[in-house]
């Protein structure tokens, strides 16, 4: 079970990846020791020796919960093989402190025996592999892909171009835009996901609800260049988490100095730049928590063993990096895309639930490979749980709205009740 996350030890007992690396020198202890005196031949001139006995290594508490792991990992193991997808992830966390309570990857591997390959086509020809090639093979079986790796987070990114441009004043709930199934930016005819047809005239927050990229590239323009990386940096897009494991990696953007009209334009809804899921979903945080940045971590508190102690953990004082007004908008907006925009399937009954779906396609462009994604969270007037489905190389129908909505439903379905948050009673209607 989380696998990439735990990690594991070498002969030596050293950490290797994750938690097991990042806390090793605290979880290692200390070996214990015979010391004799000797000759300079390392001859015992003494019998008499000193024995140092050894010390136990501390006790990591994390913030994961075993329920919530193994409910993540089968859910997205079944959403990856009934797509016949090249990978998924799944990460939970709550957007309030950073606690993170799943994050699963699937292929995974068995921690217990991690030199073992569970495909079983490089299995049967392993021997025949050099020590390179398995060492290439190996490292990317181990690779936590939520936190090691980046992608085009496509339109999941319009969350955070919405709250930039209602940051800056460019734009408002009520703004009027209208789609005419393209967008002209610089030289380039820039064409929304609906063309030929169009969305016509609509609000901002219709456009949200619609994902119509014109809407974006029109605030992206709003914005400008200098509004656009101010608000990126505001919510830490261009650095990273800190995470508590190894191994995050940077976002990959644009110089400032070099992003043009058609860049500023594909930046506004999620395209030509890339970012870790875990960048992605901590920025979302600050946007829907009440506007205060958080560091996602793992680790709660390390017990001493020897004379039961225990150290709690801190993170970094929260920064109030969003206004209220406008994390309270997102919150509205976002959950109007569940009960009137693309993210419908994302509903789970008795829940006020937002989110945003995502389709990004893959480089190199026209290969016909897409990354399904979606951001989730509940409840949308006070979020206790957010999370992120991402199912990589879907055969078939590609739409996040279409195939990675319905797994954040499931989560949110099940992780809702089990945190212990109570439905919310239905209104009635008068007749």
């Amino acid at each position: 079970m989380a696998a990439q996350v735990i990690g594991f030890v070498g002969k030596d007992n050293q950490g290797i990846i994750g938690l097991e690396a990042k806390y090793d020198s605290l979880l290692e202890g200390e070996r214990g020791k015979i010391l004799t005196l000797t000759d300079s031949r390392g001859n015992e001139v003494d019998s008499e020796q000193e024995r140092i006995p050894p010390v136990d290594g501390k006790n990591l508490v994390t913030t994961m919960d075993v329920v919530m792991q193994q409910y993540a990992e089968q859910t997205i193991a079944k959403a990856v093989e009934t797509k016949g997808a090249k990978r998924g992830i799944v990460i939970i966390l709550n957007p309030q402190n950073g606690e993170i309570y799943a994050m699963a990857n699937y292929p995974s591997f068995d921690l217990n025996e991690p030199f073992t390959i569970q495909d079983e086509a490089p299995a049967t020809k392993w021997d025949s592999f050099s020590e390179k090639e398995k060492n290439e093979y190996l490292n990317k079986m181990w690779r936590n892909t939520a936190i090691n790796d980046t992608y085009e987070p496509g339109s999941t990114f319009k969350i955070v171009t919405s709250s930039a441009g209602l940051e800056e004043g460019v734009v408002t709930p009520e703004s009027s835009f209208f789609c005419r199934g393209f967008y002209v930016a610089g030289d380039r005819q820039i064409k929304c996901w609906r063309y030929p047809r169009t969305h016509g005239a609509e609000s901002f927050v219709q456009g949200v609800q619609n994902s119509c990229n014109p809407v974006f590239m029109e605030v992206g323009a709003r914005l400008g260049v200098g509004g656009m990386f101010r608000g990126m940096r505001q919510l830490g897009i261009l650095s990273k988490t800190n995470i508590d494991v190894p191994g995050e990696a940077s976002t990959i953007m644009h110089q400032q100095k070099n992003v043009g009209a058609v860049e500023l334009a594909t930046m506004s809804f999620g395209q030509s730049f890339q970012l870790s899921p875990i960048r992605l979903l901590t920025s979302v945080s600050a946007v829907i928590n009440g506007g205060h940045s958080i560091v996602p971590h793992f680790g709660v508190s390390i017990e001493n063993t020897s004379n039961g102690s225990v150290r709690k953990l801190s993170y970094p004082q929260k920064k109030k990096i969003v206004s209220k007004e406008t994390s309270e908008n997102m919150k509205m907006i976002l959950e109007s895309v569940v009960t009137e925009g693309s993210g419908s399937k994302a509903s789970v009954e008795g829940y006020q639930v937002g989110a945003k779906t995502g389709t990004s396609e893959k480089l190199p462009r026209r290969s016909g490979k897409y990354i399904a994604s979606c951001i989730g969270f509940a409840p949308a007037d006070n979020p206790k749980v957010l999370t992120v489905v991402l199912i990589d190389e879907p055969e078939g129908i590609y739409y996040g709205g279409t195939i990675a909505a319905p797994v954040v439903s499931e989560l949110l379905d099940n992780a809702l009740p089990y945190l212990g948050v109570k439905k919310t009673p239905q209104k009635q209607t008068k007749k």
